[in-house]
């Protein structure tokens, strides 16, 4: 089988400046892929590429066998996304945000009002049908929008940070919902900065930075790496225990060289404001 995601060479750049700088990425169908990097790295951007709503600069993308924007209309059929801005409309209740965007996946209204009904009583949004979204907390909108990502039954789910703002009840709501999506063959290709849940919920990982794919592979591959390059003589006062079991957040911040982007493999502790002492 193809890759579910397949990106080769992909490049974006901004009035000379290059955002995502050539990057090749492999999503095979059924992985839960977590796509990190610190602000900036260019993370939204190439979430955008894959999901057609930003053209690269050069480069080839193809989702489930298919290129993008060769076959653009039937590739977003299988693909569901929830944006970094959600992109709701608020003057509408829920329950027709939804039906309007299973009519435009191609549903036949009964299916799309039942579909509607279930996520909404999945959700927890179904108490109050008359509400406009306009009047929806934050969760409640990341609530929405997973539900309209997913109201056609996608083969592949992009997810731009999804948990941002989402209390703990939501939080396990979502995940929920994306683990059985797992368990049922989809791909989901999750970017977040809560490393917590991406080290729960993903079993691959690529790290971008600056642009450029810094490390890709299986928690247990990235982990492995990081640690063979961990060694007591990096720097004065630096220690490493070589049997520790690193967190993903240890493993990120080894890769990306910690706050100041220096030295991969060294961590420094957090400079004191002595204004705050």
């Amino acid at each position: 089988m193809p890759p579910a995601i397949a990106a080769l060479a992909l490049t974006r750049t901004f009035d000379g400046f290059t955002a995502v700088d050539h990057i090749d990425l492999a999503v095979e169908p059924g992985q839960f892929f977590g796509f990190l990097g610190p602000n900036g790295a260019g993370k939204s951007t190439t979430i955008k590429m894959l999901t057609g709503l930003l053209a690269p600069s050069s480069g080839s993308i193809q989702i489930l066998g298919q290129d993008l924007f060769s076959n653009p209309i039937d590739v977003k059929r299988h693909i569901g996304v929830v944006p970094e801005g959600m992109a709701l409309f608020g003057k509408l209740t829920a329950r027709e945000y939804l039906l309007f965007v299973g009519r435009m996946y191609g549903l036949d209204k009964t299916t799309a009002a039942q579909r509607a009904a279930e996520l909404l009583e999945f959700m927890g949004l179904a108490n109050e049908p008359k509400k406009l979204i306009a009047d929806y907390s934050h969760g409640m909108g990341k609530k929405l929008a997973l539900a309209a990502a997913v109201i056609h039954g996608p083969k592949v789910l992009f997810l731009d940070e999804p948990f941002e703002g989402v209390d703990a009840i939501a939080a396990n709501t979502l995940k929920t919902m994306l683990q059985s999506m797992i368990a049922r063959g989809a791909t989901i290709f999750l970017t977040s900065h809560v490393l917590e849940i991406v080290e729960r919920l993903c079993s691959h990982i690529a790290i971008i930075h600056r642009g450029h794919i810094v490390a890709n592979g299986s928690l247990d591959e990235l982990r492995a790496g990081v640690q063979a390059r961990l060694t007591p003589t990096a720097e004065p006062g630096f220690t490493a225990d070589p049997t520790a079991r690193l967190t993903l957040e240890q493993i990120f911040l080894n890769v990306v060289g910690g706050q100041n982007g220096s030295q991969p493999g060294i961590t420094h502790p957090e400079q004191e404001l002595a204004w705050l002492s």
